[in-house]
C-alpha cells in the first residue's frame, strides 16, 4: 500500500508540474509576488541584523555592558560620609574578578584624580584623570588609538610616568599637533605621552568623554592623587598645602577625622618610611561578556567579594555594584523596535504574494473547469482534485521562496558592497522563509483547490 501511495503522490506531483508548464508566463508572474516578498524579507533581515549589531556596538562603547563596583560607605556617630568613603576595594579584588567570574570579559581598577594638566604655557583641568590598567581600553571598547600605543602591565607594575590623552586634551594643550613623545605635568609630575585615544564624543549625560587623561593606576595613586578623590580640584588643594599628602590605604576608614597619633614631618617620614601593606582603588570597572550577561556577572562578583571580604550572611555589604540599566534598556527597545518593524514589512510582503497566488489559482480553476469535470467523470475523487490544485500552489510558493532567498542574499551582498551598510547572514530568516513559503501555498491555495474539488462533474463538462 505504501508503494501505491508513493506512486500516486508522484503522479499527482507530475500532473501539477505539467499543468504549470502549460502556462509558463503565468506561473512565473504568480511566483513573482513570493520572490519579491521573500527576497525583501531576507535582505531586510540581514541589513537589520547588521544595523542592530552596529547599534549594539555603538551603545556598548558608551558602557552599556559595564558593571561598576564601588566601595562602601563609612559612618560615625550616625553620620554617613557618603559613597566611597570606606576604602574596601583593592587591585587584588579586580584580579580575582577577572580570574574567577566567567561572565566578566575584562576588568580594570580605577584610581581617579582631579587636577591641572600643564604643557608649556598652557594648562587644562580635564573632566577625567584615570589611573587604571591597559584592560580599561577593552572594558570601554576603546582599543582603537588615533596615535601611538597604550601603556603596558609592566608600566603599571613599575609605576611608570606615561599616559594617554583624549582628543579634547590634545586640542587644548597642543593645538591639535601630535603630542607623542612630549611631556605634560600633572601635579608637578612629568608624564610622557605615549598614545592618543580615538574620538568617542559625549556620553548619554552630555559629558565629554574625550576630555580625559589615562595613566597607570599605580602612578596616579602614589604620585598624583595620594588620597581618595574629592569633588574638588586637587591642584588647588596642593597649592594650599604645599605638599603631597600620604598615600591612602585601607586603614583610612574615616577620612577627615582627627588623627590619634602625631603626624610625622617630611624629614621623619623620609627617614623612617612605613611600608604600605594594602592599597585601595576608587572603583573597579567590569565589562560583561554581553549586556544580557550583566545580571549573571553581578551575582558572580557579589558572591566572590563576600568570600574575599569575609562578609557573613545577613551582614551589610562593604561595596556597591552599579550597572548601566538605562543604556541596556535603550538598546533593548531599539533592537525590539527594529525587529517588529521588519516583521511587519515581511508580513505585508508575504500576504501580498499569497493573495496573488490565490487570485491566479482561482483563475486557473475557472479556465480548467472542463478538465476537472472530465477527470471526475473518469473516476477522480474530490480529494484528488483538491490535492492536485493544492500541490500546484505549494510548488509555486516553494519555487518562489527558493528564488527569493537567492535574490535576497544577492541584494544584501550588493548593498554591503555598494552602500557599505553593515549586513549579517541570518540563517533563521532563510529557514523561516522556506517554512513561510510552504505555509502561504497551503493557506492561500486551499480555497481555490477546495472550490475545484466541489465542482459538479456534469456542470463542469457543460462549461464553455
Amino acid at each position: 500500500m505504501s508503494w501505491l501511495g508513493a506512486k500516486f503522490h508522484s503522479r499527482t506531483l507530475r500532473t501539477a508540474f505539467h499543468a504549470l508548464r502549460r502556462n509558463v508566463m503565468r506561473s512565473a508572474l504568480t511566483t513573482l509576488g513570493i520572490i519579491i516578498g521573500v527576497a525583501a524579507v531576507i535582505a531586510m533581515m540581514e541589513i537589520g541584523n547588521g544595523s542592530s549589531k552596529a547599534i549594539q556596538k555603538s551603545i556598548a562603547s558608551m558602557g552599556a555592558d559595564n558593571v561598576i563596583v564601588m566601595p562602601g560607605t563609612a559612618a560615625s556617630g550616625g553620620v554617613s560620609f557618603g559613597g566611597g568613603s570606606a576604602m574596601t576595594l583593592t587591585p587584588e579584588d579586580g584580579d580575582a574578578i577577572q580570574r574567577e567570574c566567567p561572565a566578566a570579559r575584562a576588568v580594570a581598577p580605577l584610581a581617579r584624580a582631579r587636577t591641572q594638566v600643564v604643557y608649556g604655557n598652557k594648562n587644562w583641568v580635564p573632566l577625567f584623570i584615570y589611573g587604571t590598567s591597559p584592560s580599561y581600553l577593552d572594558v570601554r571598547d576603546w582599543s582603537d588609538l588615533a596615535e601611538g600605543d597604550s601603556f603596558t602591565d609592566q608600566d603599571v607594575r613599575n609605576a611608570s610616568k606615561v599616559c594617554l590623552l583624549g582628543q579634547t586634551l590634545v586640542r587644548e594643550l597642543f593645538g591639535g599637533a601630535s603630542p607623542i613623545g612630549q611631556e605634560v605635568r600633572v601635579k608637578n609630575v612629568a608624564f610622557k605621552v605615549v598614545g592618543v585615544l580615538g574620538p568617542k564624543g559625549a556620553n548619554m549625560m552630555g559629558m565629554d568623554q574625550d576630555d580625559i587623561l589615562i595613566a597607570p593606576w599605580t602612578t596616579i595613586k602614589r604620585r598624583v592623587a595620594g588620597s581618595s578623590l574629592a569633588n574638588v580640584n586637587q591642584s588647588a588643594g596642593n597649592a594650599a598645602a604645599g605638599a603631597t599628602p600620604a598615600v591612602n590605604t585601607l586603614s583610612d576608614i574615616y577620612p577627615g577625622q582627627p588623627s590619634l597619633y602625631p603626624i610625622p614631618s617630611d624629614v621623619q617620614a623620609a627617614d623612617t618610611p612605613l611600608p604600605v601593606r594594602f592599597q585601595n582603588v576608587d572603583t573597579i570597572m567590569v565589562a560583561a561578556q554581553s549586556p544580557a550577561e550583566i545580571p549573571v556577572a553581578i551575582r558572580q562578583i557579589t558572591q566572590l567579594l563576600h568570600e574575599r571580604h569575609r562578609i557573613k550572611p545577613g551582614e551589610p555589604d562593604d561595596f556597591n555594584i552599579r550597572d548601566m540599566t538605562e543604556m541596556t534598556r535603550a538598546m533593548s527597545s531599539t533592537t525590539s523596535l527594529m525587529t517588529n518593524l521588519l516583521l511587519c514589512v515581511a508580513l505585508i510582503s508575504l500576504v501580498v504574494g499569497g493573495v496573488g497566488i490565490m487570485n491566479i489559482m482561482l483563475v486557473s480553476v475557472t479556465e480548467r473547469t472542463r478538465e476537472i469535470g472530465l477527470r471526475m467523470a473518469v473516476g477522480a475523487r474530490a480529494r484528488d482534485i483538491l490535492r492536485q490544485f493544492l500541490v500546484e500552489a505549494i510548488v509555486l510558493c516553494v519555487l518562489g521562496g527558493a528564488l527569493g532567498i537567492a535574490f535576497g542574499r544577492g541584494g544584501s551582498l550588493l548593498v554591503r558592497a555598494l552602500l557599505h551598510w553593515p549586513t549579517e547572514l541570518s540563517v533563521g530568516a532563510i529557514f523561516a522563509a522556506v517554512i513561510v513559503s510552504v505555509s502561504v501555498g497551503v493557506i492561500f491555495g486551499y480555497y481555490p483547490a477546495w472550490k475545484a474539488s466541489r465542482l459538479d462533474p456534469i456542470e463542469a463538462l457543460r462549461y464553455e
